[in-house]
This record gives C-alpha cells, sequence and structure tokens, in this order.
C-alpha cells in the first residue's frame, strides 16, 4: 500500500497525540488527525512537523460515521479516545463503521471485554478482506511479544507478572483515568493455580522496582491490580500458565493509596463505581505531581527450559522524562510501518497478541530516550556481582569483571585524602578509613557466604571492612553495602568503560533514615591502562568530605 491516509480518532489526546509524532516522521504515511473540535485538531497539527500529508479534522465518534469515514476514504482508522471500558452499549459501532466501508482498523484499547470480544467480528473482517486489530497497545500487544521473547525455547510458561509505572509529571489524559476508575474495587478476571479466579482492581497490591541490570532503576514502586486483557487471553497462548498478575504503579504514593482505599467501597457495595470520581480524580493527578520524571513497565515469567529446568527472567523499560507516553502508541505505529513496507497483519477480527516481536518495539524505543534490559535468575553459587549484573555482565570490562569475579584478593596502591572538619574526623576514626597520603600500599580481601560479600580493605596496615549483598523490599534492585549499623542501598549503573555507585536509600539499625541527609559524592570503578581503577568519595551534608580514596588494585 503506497503511502496509506491514516486517520487517529483521539488524535490531540495523550496518546493518540503521541502516535500522531510517530507516524508524522514518516514521509510515506498521510496523516489525518481528528478530535472533538477542529480549532484544537488544527492547533494540534501545527505542531507537528510532518514530513508527509497531513490534514486535521473534528469527528464525533458517537454520531454518524459511515458519511464521515466515506468522505475522507481512509485506508486504517485508528482508535485512541476512549475509554474503551464505558462504550456502552454500541462498543463496536466505530469497528462496524469500518466493516461496512472496507477499512483497516487498529485500536490502542487496554479494557478486557472489549478486547476479548473484537473476535467476533472475525468472519465480517474475513469477507471484507480487511484486519480488525484491538489492544494494539503496552498490553497486550508489547506486553505478549515480551513473554515470548523470554520465553524462547521453553517448553512452558508458569507464571507472568508484569506492571506499568507512569511518571508523575505526564498527563495520563482523561480517558486513561476514567478507565482506571472504571474497574476499581470491582472483580477482575485472572488465572490462579492454573484456573480462572477473581481479584478485585486496585485493592490487590504488591511492591516492585523497576530497572534492568546496569540502569538507575525507578525508585520502589506499589504496584495495584489493573484489568487487561492479557489477565484473561495468555493462557490462550500459554495453556501451562499457572498465575498472571498485571499491577499499575502510580506515583505520589499517598493518592494511589487513596485511590485504592476508595476502591473498598465499590468492594463492600457501597458504591457501584469510582467512574462519578474519574473527574476528580484527574485534576488531583494534574495537580499532585511528586517524584522522578521517570517511567518504565516491567515483565517477569517463571517456566520450564527445553531440559526441564526452572527459570525465571525478567525484561525492564525506563522511560526518561516526557518519552513514557510513547510506549503505549508504539504497537500502533509498528503495524502501521508494516503496511507500509508491503507486510500487513493477515485479514480477520482479533486481538493483537501475535502480531509483533519484541524486535518491532526495539526499533521504536531507539527513536527515544528509553532502554531495556532482562534479568536471568542467576545460581546462588556464582559470585555477588555477576549474579547482580546478570545479562549485563558481560557489558562490563573485563578488569571490573575479573576484580569481581570470585577473586579472594586485590593489591594496589592508593591515594588518600581526609576532611579537615570535626565530625568527619569523628565519622573516619569511628568507621576506621584510612589516613590521608600519597602512594599508600592498599590490599582488599574479598570473602563469601551464603551469598554475600565481606570486603576487608587495607591501607598501610589500617583496615576496615563491610559487607555487600542484595537489596529486597524496598531496595530490591539495589547492592546494598553495610559499614556497622549503617546500611547503603546503591544503584550500580554502566556507563561505557565506568561502573557508577550511587545512593538510592539508606537505614541505621534497620531504620529508614531521611535521603536528604544521605552520604554525598562520586564513586566509580574504571579501567586505564587495562588495570582496574577506583575512585570513592564519602562525606555527608552535616559533615562535609570525610575521606576521598582512589587508585588501582590487580588480583592477587
Amino acid at each position: 500500500m503506497q503511502q496509506p491516509t491514516v486517520l487517529i480518532l483521539g488524535g490531540t489526546g495523550t496518546f493518540g497525540g503521541r502516535l500522531a509524532r510517530l507516524l508524522a516522521e514518516d514521509d510515506r504515511i498521510s496523516l489525518v488527525v481528528a478530535g472533538r473540535s477542529r480549532a484544537a485538531a488544527e492547533a494540534f497539527c501545527r505542531t507537528l512537523a510532518a514530513r508527509g500529508p497531513l490534514r486535521a479534522a473534528a469527528i464525533d465518534r458517537n454520531g454518524a460515521l459511515e458519511p464521515v469515514l466515506r468522505d475522507m476514504a481512509p485506508d486504517i482508522v485508528v482508535d485512541a479516545s476512549g475509554p474503551f471500558q464505558a462504550y456502552g452499549d454500541e462498543p463496536y459501532r466505530v469497528v462496524k463503521a469500518c466493516l461496512a466501508l472496507g477499512i483497516c482498523y487498529l485500536d490502542l484499547a487496554d479494557g478486557s471485554d472489549f478486547v476479548q470480544g473484537i473476535a467476533t467480528l472475525d468472519a465480517e473482517a474475513c469477507r471484507r478482506g480487511v484486519f480488525i486489530l484491538s489492544g494494539a497497545s503496552t498490553f497486550p500487544a508489547l506486553s505478549t511479544a515480551v513473554v515470548r521473547a523470554l520465553s524462547q525455547g521453553w517448553t512452558r510458561v508458569r507464571s507472568i507478572t508484569s506492571g506499568i509505572a507512569p511518571s508523575p509529571h505526564v498527563d495520563l489524559g482523561r480517558n486513561v483515568i476514567g478507565a482506571i476508575a472504571s474497574y476499581a474495587g470491582k472483580k477482575v478476571l485472572l488465572v490462579r493455580d492454573g484456573s480462572a479466579a477473581t481479584g478485585r482492581g486496585l485493592i490487590e497490591a504488591r511492591r516492585f522496582t523497576v530497572g534492568a541490570p546496569g540502569m538507575l532503576p525507578l525508585k520502589s514502586r506499589r504496584f495495584a491490580l489493573a484489568d487487561v486483557p492479557d489477565l484473561r487471553m495468555a493462557k490462550t497462548l500459554w495453556p501451562g500458565l499457572q498465575t498472571i498478575w498485571v499491577g499499575v504503579g502510580t506515583l505520589p504514593e499517598a493518592t494511589h493509596r487513596g485511590l485504592s482505599a476508595l476502591a473498598w467501597l465499590v468492594r463492600l457495595g457501597m458504591m457501584r463505581s469510582l467512574s462519578a470520581l474519574a473527574p476528580l480524580f484527574y485534576r488531583v493527578a494534574r495537580q499532585v505531581r511528586w517524584g522522578e520524571h521517570r517511567g518504565g513497565m516491567f515483565v517477569a515469567v517463571t517456566g520450564d527450559d527445553a531440559r526441564g529446568a526452572r527459570i525465571a527472567r525478567a525484561w525492564h523499560l525506563i522511560a526518561e522524562g516526557d518519552d513514557g507516553p510513547f510506549v503505549p502508541a508504539m504497537a500502533a505505529a509498528a503495524l502501521i510501518a508494516k503496511v507500509v513496507a508491503g507486510s500487513p497483519p493477515a485479514r480477520g477480527a482479533r486481538a493483537a497478541l501475535e502480531e509483533l516481536s519484541l524486535e518491532d518495539f526495539t526499533a521504536q524505543f531507539a527513536r527515544r530516550n528509553i532502554r531495556t534490559g532482562t534479568w536471568t535468575r542467576m545460581p546462588a553459587a556464582l559470585p555477588l556481582y555477576r549474579r547482580f549484573f546478570s545479562d549485563a555482565w558481560e557489558t562490563l570490562p573485563q578488569p571490573i569483571r575479573a576484580l569481581h569475579d570470585g577473586v579472594a584478593r586485590a593489591r594496589g596502591v592508593a591515594q588518600v585524602e581526609r576532611g579537615t572538619g570535626i565530625l568527619a574526623r569523628l565519622a573516619a576514626a569511628i568507621i576506621g578509613f584510612p589516613k590521608a597520603g600519597k602512594d599508600v600500599p592498599v590490599e582488599v580481601a574479598f570473602s563469601a557466604r551464603d551469598g554475600r560479600e565481606t570486603w576487608t580493605r587495607t591501607f598501610a596496615g589500617r583496615s576496615f571492612s563491610s559487607e555487600q549483598f542484595e537489596g529486597r523490599g524496598r531496595s530490591a534492585g539495589l547492592l546494598c553495602e553495610r559499614f556497622g549499623p549503617l546500611t547503603f542501598g546503591l544503584a550500580m549503573t554502566i556507563e561505557g568503560d565506568r561502573l557508577r555507585l550511587i545512593v538510592r536509600r539508606w537505614s541505621a539499625f534497620g531504620v529508614k533514615l531521611p535521603f536528604f541527609l544521605a552520604p554525598r559524592g562520586e564513586s566509580y570503578e574504571s579501567v586505564e591502562a587495562a588495570r582496574f581503577r577506583f575512585h570513592v568519595e564519602i562525606g555527608f551534608p552535616w559533615t562535609g568530605p570525610i575521606v576521598r580514596y582512589r587508585g588501582w588494585l590487580v588480583p592477587a
């Protein structure tokens, strides 16, 4: 199909607008952006640096659609309006208008009933020779593509756990908030213990940390059960599936917990639905925007490999700044790219469960500040750092890997600088930090036990020790280091040939301490002249610099 005309309903909205921006970059597409207001659609189009033909339109999806679509003659209609959970007694009126005119159709639906029910139109779609795909969005199109990639070569997928964590600084849109409110407190169909079961939307909650190895993770978030098509349809793809759970983790956590509390009103029969409160929730979400301007997603699976061994893998995505809302639009963009390339989806009406591979999304991610990575559960007998970095282990420079791969002892030379303040000197004396000096001989002894490592650093005969281990709970995804009663949760980020250590949490005697009082300083491992080098700075806002030591080590 040469230069297909793509009409986006809801093209000025949060996700429809992102899809328009993605498609506007392709000069092979003629784009029509439709909203309920022509003036708003025209204003939005002026913000697009479209490489192909572009025009604005005003379309009411609840009005007479067939005459409008007949006049506009699009090749593909994308419904990005929603909320699909609230389409009423005629949920497929847009789809049926497309079928009547022989127009292909995609949508960004995440409503379970809507996406599952699209298959009732399969015979008519086949007769008309068009494709009708529902759920061309994060769930289920991207999520199922990830599960297929993670489980390649497996004989069975046993469990799927996934979640989406949007940035609190991104406008989710009225329709997304409306969709969430529509199922809050209500029964959500899913799979438990291999059988159909129910949970309660936004009431069931779990805590996860999103972040691939070698990347700065999001801070630990509370995820509440979301109603997405995967919960019902994944078992059709993986019959051996025993458990599936999908959550949404919004910030601030106080408002997230407040919404969960209100969901209990529906659960207890005191309200039929929270949909009437959706406008209020939307206003609050626009005003209360605390937390880091980053979003993410994860998909974790367990199953059996070709040898029958149990295996666990997880895929994580981090989207920086305003790039997160592009992710739900990328499945539709990738499908349209296939049409332009001459490989359109097969005719028929169905959920977009198997139309795209993870590689199709990778090309989309590369155009934005979006990074992904995978974890594979490693045997407990492996060295701590090899387990911690998992699939990213081989991306570390060889001298850094060599020092963390079961070495018992390393020796080298360091330069040490000490803080001069009274509190800094007191802190250094309590911990046992080395005295200032140049060309100070240094030796580090590593001992491992029960999956943890004890590091004993000796500078010119003066020693101090710390214990390192993988974080759990709110410190999941972090490497924890304990100095006496103080424990620091460290993000370990790979940046070229440098491994940076970034303090993300700290506690004393197991009690979390305020982060604004946490230690400061640049700390990293690097390679110079093919040799391992270290650089450690430690200081507090209330002490000033305590110690800085840097130098090189070689395995002994």
